[in-house]
């Protein structure tokens, strides 16, 4: 019964997004709630326990997450990504386009949220495009799968991160595991899938061809664009890195220990590019406080529906139902790492939101960390793989590259929907390969 009633609410979750088109923080709530109670919780109780989900969700992701926005912002607003693309395309030739804009995807992907980067990047592929005489969808599918990659994968991306502190994961750990799990997906999904691509020609609208170019004088250099976008990476990466190799005493380890921290790296970073990316280029502290601000406001609604998500997997815990379905799932023999995967797979392909799959599909398999043992890190990958699976009419990831690439439904479904599955499933194969090595 407990589970016949969480499946129940989740139907529930999916009829009011995808069918009534309800606000996804608004059906958290009222599915949590009505969760709570149907599982013998009485309402004032369940109302605690949806209180207790969001605080103790938001408490650290909320720093991760306003100081990533305001990363991502400071490097669109600059000109960093238009740089890094630019010059990328010159060092690459057109012979290697597509590689080129793999690693502007990922490098601006990393601290950017997917629209941002979507929004920001796509324009300027299709310059490279119209300027290469390359088929549009050999230059753009590439980049795209970088930017699904690092949005599905990697903190501080919305999902992963979240994920991780419900699992209670190194968020370190996960990045770097994520970036080795990350690199061959991008590759099959973006250059090799694209090549097999035959007789789909884009033919964007106008509207999208004629981004606002800065000049040359007007961008930072590529060097400073390269080293602010990735500092994060490197902070975090670094602090994992040593962390693995010298004791908890030494005290380089306890420098990194600090420095590698998500919340102090993305803080470092944050202020390092208002340096390098504004006062430093002659901006004025007023200008570059508007960009901070206009980043911290589009990421309301992303934290309010993590904050749903983290509601519900609090009732399913203090309900019950978490520890109920780990003593169902006791005696599977199926990988946990394959089970969280279905579970996301599911919820993507009827939600249609990869951050709403994700964090959903994480309440529902939490109960797998403690019962089998296996790698959080590994459990938060596998989770976000799936929720990037089979993309459709339902995600407003397929409307935006159909209407961008001004493709039919049809076309639309042979490349990205195809290149979004192949990113899901290389994404599984990556985890099970790396769990018999850190398993």
């Amino acid at each position: 019964m407990p589970l016949a009633i969480v499946i129940a609410g989740i139907i529930l979750l999916f009829i009011l997004i995808a069918r009534f088109k309800l606000n996804a923080f608004i059906a958290f709530i009222i599915v949590s709630l009505l969760v709570g109670v149907a599982e013998g919780m009485d309402f004032l109780t369940a109302i605690k326990s949806i209180q207790n989900g969001i605080g103790n969700t938001l408490g650290y992701l909320i720093l991760i997450l306003g100081l990533g926005a305001m990363l991502g912002k400071l490097v669109a607003d600059s000109g960093a990504a238009q740089r890094i693309t630019m010059q990328l395309v010159e060092k690459f030739g057109k012979t290697n386009i597509q590689w080129a804009v793999v690693l502007t995807g990922f490098i601006v992907g990393i601290p950017m949220f997917y629209t941002v980067g979507f929004v920001i990047l796509v324009p300027l592929v299709f310059t490279v495009a119209a300027a290469t005489g390359l088929n549009l969808i050999y230059v753009g599918l590439p980049m795209l799968a970088s930017l699904s990659v690092t949005h599905g994968y990697l903190p501080p991306h919305p999902a992963p991160t979240g994920i991780a502190i419900m699992f209670d994961a190194n968020i370190g750990k996960t990045l770097l595991y994520g970036i080795i799990v990350a690199i061959p997906a991008i590759i099959v999904a973006g250059p090799l899938f694209s090549r097999t691509i035959k007789n789909v020609e884009a033919t964007p609208l106008k509207e999208f061809m004629n981004p606002k170019v800065l000049t040359d004088a007007e961008m930072p250099s590529t060097l400073n664009s390269i080293l602010t976008a990735l500092l994060p990476v490197v902070l975090i990466g670094l602090g994992s890195i040593v962390a693995l190799v010298l004791p908890e005493e030494n005290i380089l380890r306890k420098i990194t220990d600090v420095l590698g921290d998500p919340v102090i790296a993305m803080l470092i970073s944050v202020l390092v590019a208002i340096y390098t990316l504004g006062l430093g280029r002659g901006k004025k502290m007023d200008e570059v406080m508007r960009s901070v601000g206009s980043a911290v406001s589009g990421i309301t609604m992303v934290l309010l529906i993590i904050a749903g998500a983290g509601a519900l997997k609090e009732v399913l815990i203090d309900s019950g139902v978490s520890e109920y379905i780990g003593d169902m799932l006791k005696g599977s023999t199926i990988s946990p790492l394959i089970l969280a995967w279905l579970i996301a797979t599911v919820i993507r392909v009827c939600v249609g939101s990869a951050t709403v799959a994700g964090l959903t599909a994480a309440g529902i398999a939490l109960p797998l960390i403690a019962n089998t043992g296996v790698s959080p890190e590994l459990m938060v990958l596998a989770i976000g793989s799936g929720s990037l699976m089979l993309s459709h009419v339902n995600d407003g990831g397929f409307w935006l590259y159909k209407e961008y690439f001004n493709l039919s439904i049809k076309d639309t479904l042979r490349t990205w929907t195809v290149m979004e599955t192949t990113v899901g499933v290389m994404g599984l194969i990556g985890v099970l390969v790396l769990e018999q090595f850190v398993g």
